[in-house]
């Protein structure tokens, strides 16, 4: 058999899985931009509405397991780590650094 007759399936899969994934991100930015006519929102919210049409809400599962810890622990008004003079980062010209006196760390 001749190498023109030999197919390359999984080529030619992923040539159609590319296709098939096209076809649905066409089919959901056209949706999304009539359904954004029909609301008659300006540009900007209509290019808004485009480029974030593959977000899907988060479910109510995805919310619940999401873990309680803050992402950052140092914001003002979070409980679970205060921030107090003792262990705030000073800024310090260089060169003035005697002039903070004696620091713990």
């Amino acid at each position: 058999m001749s190498q023109r007759n030999v197919i390359n399936f999984s080529a030619l899969d992923r040539e159609l899985q590319a296709a098939v994934e096209s076809e649905r991100r066409y089919k959901r930015e056209n949706e999304t931009k009539l359904r954004a006519l029909s609301q008659r929102v300006c540009y900007s919210q209509f290019r808004d509405l485009v480029l974030t049409c593959h977000l899907k809400p988060l479910n109510r599962q995805d919310r619940d397991g999401a873990s309680r810890k803050p992402w950052n622990p140092i914001v003002p008004g979070n409980t679970s780590h205060h921030v107090t003079p003792s262990n705030t980062p000073h800024s310090v010209a260089p060169g003035n650094e005697e002039d903070l006196g004696p620091q713990t760390v």
